[in-house]
């Protein structure tokens, strides 16, 4: 059997309980025709790049998947029938990636970071502010040159 890594994308407006059933159901279709399913990530609510099918945000999910190549073949006609797959690409690799993926472990190191990933910092440092005179005020007087007139 070979290895693949599956990866999903449903409509914005589908609950997630609904995004599990599928991920559920997938895999239930791919152990029905001999193969497994090592791991289900769900990776949430993301922003498409482009809009497809009038959509800008999807769930995605990805499928660490070991099975032969007929249940991959029924596994992808079964998400172009359904109606609340919006893509979904399959991988073939040499090895499954044990651990979280690439995905995973980036939003994990932007909820470690201190603010989360909108605290940016100070912006100007430490440099003094320029205090400029306001319309209005009286404008500064030249210092005198010792000259009397």
């Amino acid at each position: 059997m070979a290895l693949y890594e599956n990866v999903f994308i449903a409509r914005q407006d589908v609950p997630t309980t609904q995004v599990e059933t599928l991920t559920t159901q997938f895999s239930e279709l791919v152990a029905g025709l001999g193969g497994t399913v090592s791991k289900k990530e769900y990776w949430g609510l993301r922003s498409l790049t482009y809009r497809i099918k009038k959509n800008r945000k999807g769930h995605y999910t990805l499928l660490n998947i070991d099975a032969p190549a007929a249940a991959i073949k029924e596994l992808e006609r079964t998400m172009s029938i359904n109606e609340d797959i919006i893509r979904f690409l399959t991988v073939r690799v040499d090895e499954l990636e044990e651990g979280p993926s690439a995905v995973m472990q980036r939003s994990a190191e932007k909820a470690d970071r201190p603010g989360g990933d909108r605290d940016r910092g100070d912006r100007w440092g430490d440099r003094p502010r320029r205090e400029r005179p306001r319309f209005g005020d009286e404008a500064p007087v030249a210092p005198a040159t010792g000259e009397e007139e």
